[in-house]
């Protein structure tokens, strides 16, 4: 385990949960029961912007994405196509494959177009801080979703907006699903990538919410990258099966990537696809993830992020900053997938798209009704 963050927070997080001085609640157990059946609830109604300016005319948009084969980078990228057909403009998807060079460059070509704007597909502000500036004093206005740790406009980067459900409620979800599918008994493993800022943030937050559950244990933080997660993630699975065997019960990640290559690893050490451990998301809600879950195949639950919706906030923001306007301050309150409601709010699709209309409300928007 590489201890790049925060290693004192985790000791004694572990201390705690090990040796019986736990950041203790009493009620964690029922509190997590109770959040987690509210927002499971489906068909969550729109509680995003009604109004707004009209469509900014002949806009050239270039998405940057730091993976396309991440699925939350990519489903935003399709989201951010309809909208842009929708309102009118024109769109250039640059993919960063995954590395530090190659989003390095893909942000350079895109500055390089000279558009209107650069939507940031989780490429992480703070990796790609000097490209930021440069596209900024070229008059570039900058989006991101998932480009920091928090919703909104950044204090640090040029960024006029970052999009994303608040990082910090999808941890606090997925966690205490495991705290209240485990009755506060869950031993956890938390996987993150130190590479993203928005990646420690919310494995921190699991790991508080953990903490907070007496009964319940910290056996491991796994630092991996998200970009090796085909090669990393079944000899480290192996590993962790060997290290922890039946005391590990849940696995919590910052995103569904990690889940796609662990199968193996479980199926080949005898571990039933409906068993443990519990393999649950704090995000994306990729398109595999929803299959999993549908098959009962070694993913119990993910807190999908609506990746369609996002990218039309995207395209949403955009035109307010180019209309000179402020940001919408819309951020999507969490919702938590699982077997018992996977196919509500687009779940049948394989993916997060909420029954609440957005489309219409956006271009209604845009169109000035």
């Amino acid at each position: 385990m590489k201890m790049k963050f925060r290693t004192a927070l985790f000791t004694a997080m572990l201390a705690s949960t090990t040796l019986g001085g736990q950041i203790a609640s009493a009620d964690a157990v029922s509190d997590a029961i109770a959040y987690v059946e509210a927002i499971s609830q489906p068909n969550p109604p729109w509680s995003g912007p009604t109004t707004g300016p009209v469509a900014q005319a002949e806009k050239i948009i270039v998405y940057v994405s730091a993976d396309q084969r991440n699925g939350g980078a990519l489903g935003v990228s399709e989201g951010v196509a309809e909208a842009v057909e929708a309102i009118g403009w024109t769109l250039r998807i640059m993919d960063g494959q995954g590395s530090v060079s190659g989003r390095s460059a893909a942000l350079q070509q895109a500055i390089a177009l000279q558009p209107d704007g650069i939507i940031l597909g989780t490429v992480d502000a703070n990796e790609q801080a000097q490209a930021i500036i440069q596209a900024h004093e070229a008059g570039i206005v900058i989006v991101g979703w998932h480009s920091t740790a928090s919703t909104g406009p950044s204090d640090v980067h040029p960024i006029f907006t970052n999009i994303t459900t608040d990082p910090l409620e999808i941890s606090r979800a997925a966690a205490s699903l495991a705290v209240a599918d485990s009755n506060g008994t869950a031993g956890v493993v938390i996987f993150t990538d130190s590479a993203y800022e928005i990646a420690i943030a919310k494995s921190d937050a699991i790991a508080e919410v953990i903490s907070a559950c007496e009964g319940c244990s910290i056996l491991s933080i796994e630092d991996t990258p998200l970009a090796d997660a085909s090669t990393r993630m079944p000899p480290l699975t192996n590993a962790l099966l060997q290290r922890y065997g039946d005391e590990w019960t849940y696995s919590l990640t910052i995103n569904d990537l990690p889940f796609d290559f662990m199968a193996p690893a479980l199926i080949s050490a005898g571990k039933p696809q409906g068993g443990f451990p519990r393999n649950i998301s704090a995000g994306d809600g990729s398109e595999a993830a929803f299959q999993r879950i549908q098959q009962d195949f070694y993913q119990y639950a993910t807190v999908a992020e609506p990746l369609n919706l996002h990218g039309w906030q995207a395209v949403d923001e955009m035109n307010r900053a180019l209309a000179g306007e402020d940001h919408s301050g819309f951020v999507i309150p969490v919702h938590l997938f699982t077997p018992e409601n996977i196919n509500e709010d687009g779940g049948a699709d394989l993916s997060f798209d909420p029954s609440n209309g957005y489309r219409d409300i956006y271009s209604g928007i845009w169109s000035g009704n």
